[in-house]
């Protein structure tokens, strides 16, 4: 199935070039000229929901919060997420928040942290972000702004003991994110096998093809987020509106 975006960078909906977000800026594939409330609303009108909105960086909180309250409940949000401030964003609207450097430091997972957050907002509104790059032929999650190896393999033992903590996966390829090359099928035939809970996987999609085949792989438990292909991003790989008929087709 398919899944929304909203990406937030500098306060705008965009879609980058995933490895290249950094303090001065990033690689960026499209800029849009509307809010990111308005795509809320395109979303909500066409029953697309555990879309997300992320936050990439500061400056984003008013239009992620915007996006929120356009479609309650219907919107995950992630993005700078801690024990401290998750209840807020629920609060706001998210049906869940997403979560990924906060609960690594130096590399590691904080398990600590992960069980304080759990008891904080209960796994049922956790999503965990494992988005991952290759290195020497093995997915590692990477975090800070997708820069930063840690020491933590996505695999099926990891699938299924962080699956105890959350609801929900969401899972970048990002050595392919925002290149519209196609998807890294590799890691979504492994997603596919191995997760024990609903996953998004994004990274890469060019085509309603590709949204085709990540359903195929993923055995029912995979859905995609299209981005830069998509025409509402000013892509020329995928119209929007066939997304929309295609989760019709596909309802359960």
């Amino acid at each position: 199935m398919f899944r929304p975006c909203i990406d937030l960078h500098e306060g705008k909906v965009k879609q980058i070039v995933g490895g290249t977000l950094s303090d001065a800026g990033a690689r960026t594939n499209f800029v849009s000229a509307q809010s990111a409330a308005w795509f809320a609303e395109l979303y909500r009108r066409d029953n697309l929901r555990g879309g997300h909105v992320i936050q990439l960086g500061s400056g984003n909180e008013t239009e992620a919060r915007a996006a929120l309250a356009a479609f309650p409940g219907g919107l995950h949000l992630g993005g700078g997420v801690n024990a401290a401030n998750a209840r807020g964003w629920l609060d706001a609207g998210a049906s869940h928040v997403i979560v990924t450097s906060w609960v690594f430091r130096e590399g590691r997972v904080d398990w600590a942290r992960l069980d304080e957050l759990v008891q904080a907002i209960g796994k049922e509104k956790l999503v965990l972000d494992l988005s991952c790059r290759k290195r020497d032929g093995k997915y590692f999650v990477v975090t800070d702004r997708w820069q930063k190896f840690t020491d933590l393999e996505v695999n099926a033992a990891t699938l299924q003991k962080f699956s105890a903590y959350c609801d929900e996966f969401l899972i970048h390829a990002v050595d392919v994110e925002g290149l519209c090359r196609g998807i890294d099928r590799e890691l979504a035939s492994m997603l596919g096998q191995f997760t024990p809970i609903p996953t998004t996987y994004a990274g890469g999609a060019s085509s309603l093809a590709d949204l085709e085949e990540v359903t195929k792989l993923g055995q029912g438990n995979v859905d995609l987020t299209i981005g830069s292909a998509l025409d509402i991003f000013g892509g020329s790989g995928v119209k929007y509106a066939d997304c929309v008929a295609f989760n019709r087709l596909h309802a359960k």
